[in-house]
């Protein structure tokens, strides 16, 4: 057997999870009527990338703000 170090949080230390969201099913939801919308119709476009954009946003903005509420060991780039 090996006795390599492993890269792995201490025994006992939680890993964090990101929180349940519909932003990225909405976010897939809006690019694709957008992409569909491209065959179709001008405001089918403009409807699913208003809908890919603002989710899109959100979604950064929750991923930041879960980011920012880590502890600062954690938030360390590797």
């Amino acid at each position: 057997m090996s006795t390599t170090e492993i890269d792995a949080p201490p025994v006992g230390e939680d890993i964090h999870m990101p929180e349940p969201s519909l932003l990225p099913i909405l976010n897939a939801a809006g690019l694709s009527i957008a992409i569909v919308g491209i065959t179709i119709s001008l405001v089918a476009v403009a409807i699913g990338m208003i809908i890919f954009l603002v989710t899109l946003v959100k979604w950064i903005r929750a991923a930041a703000h879960e980011i920012s509420e880590l502890p600062a060991e954690h938030r360390a780039a590797h």
